[in-house]
């Protein structure tokens, strides 16, 4: 349906609303059939720069699942970084950073951490309480990749940090140990 919809695009004038919805709705689709590939050549298929903009952004704000996040939320920042708000831009680099963290965790407990997707730092935390220690660590371990490569809005310091307060914590005994006697 979505191909004869874009057949008759070609044949007939389409207001250009009609025709996001159009695109929008066909990407997320394919974005939650798993093909990765079929959405690449139906956004390099537009045109119009700004139509493409406006159908990877609606989708992304749609809250489509967690590897349809991570694509758009990659494509945004590869093919329209300079056109983004500097919001928006921390927006979608903390959710493809949060998205790329979920995708190390066990298939079946990403759904628990779904909702911080957004927000990295907070799902780490999450994890140290929920002593999640070798979660954490392979995290932590994506999270210095990512850092490496791209400005993610937070630093390895800020990481440090939390890893030690958390470090601390563990360490800290509510009650004094008494000394045996004999």
């Amino acid at each position: 349906d979505y191909e004869l919809c874009e057949e008759w695009e070609h044949l007939y004038p389409v207001p250009r609303e009609d025709l996001i919805s159009l695109h929008r709705e066909h990407l997320l689709y394919l974005l939650e059939m798993g093909d990765m590939e079929k959405a690449l050549q139906l956004l390099q298929r537009i045109e119009d720069p700004g139509i493409c903009l406006a159908i990877s952004e609606q989708s992304l704000d749609q809250h489509p699942s967690l590897a349809a996040s991570h694509f758009l939320a990659d494509y945004l920042t590869a093919h329209f970084y300079t056109n983004l708000t500097t919001a928006r831009r921390s927006e979608i680099q903390a959710l493809y950073t949060g998205s790329k963290v979920l995708l190390t965790l066990p298939e079946l407990s990403r759904v628990n951490y779904f909702h911080l997707s957004s927000r990295p730092l907070l799902m780490l935390e999450q994890l140290l309480m929920n002593m999640k220690v070798d979660w954490v660590a392979v995290a932590v371990q994506t999270l210095h990749q990512l850092l490496a490569e791209q400005e993610i809005g937070f630093t390895v310091e800020d990481i440090d940090n939390l890893l030690s307060k958390y470090a601390e914590k563990a360490l800290n005994f509510p009650f004094t140990l008494k000394e045996k006697r004999s």
